[in-house]
């Protein structure tokens, strides 16, 4: 599927100063060679916190994507360091995936609404729980993509 036409539409919840960064990590994500060179030279631990403000999350949710504690995430970003390589691709994934979520739903808000429920293309599992893994991620991505194609069997 092409990269958002729109990207003016990542305002509901990512500040000004990310879409360009977002539109373009969002490139990569969509790219697997691109995604694993970008994930391997490290995303700013202080992505996490940008992530976790954009899908609306709680501390325990972040956590669990991330396999670190805020307390830790707080630290890394503080002392500007990066994510690991799988946490930087899970990131990235997660960057494609919301702009892909804006494309299909049109808004943050429906986008954010949709991932907090049981999916029935997802056997009933609530899509955010599944960005804990970068499997998951992708079920989630393909999921989306059949919404869009109106394919909801």
């Amino acid at each position: 599927m092409a990269a958002p036409a729109h990207h003016s539409k990542i305002t509901a919840t990512v500040p000004a100063s990310l879409r360009k960064k977002w539109a373009a990590w969002g490139q990569a994500g969509q790219d697997a060679f691109a995604l694993v060179m970008e994930a391997r030279k490290g995303v700013p631990a202080a992505t996490a916190f940008e992530v976790a403000e954009a899908f609306q999350l709680q501390a325990n949710e972040l956590e669990a994507i991330y396999e670190l504690s805020t307390k830790t995430l707080r630290t890394y970003s503080q002392e500007k360091k990066t994510l690991s390589a799988a946490s930087s691709e899970k990131t990235l994934k997660i960057i494609s995936l919301y702009n892909l979520g804006l494309e299909v739903f049109g808004d943050a808000a429906a986008f954010l609404r949709w991932l907090d429920k049981p999916a029935h293309g997802l056997d009933q599992e609530v899509p955010l729980r599944l960005l804990e893994t970068s499997g998951g991620i992708d079920l989630v991505a393909e999921e989306l993509t059949r919404i869009a194609y109106g394919d909801l069997s």
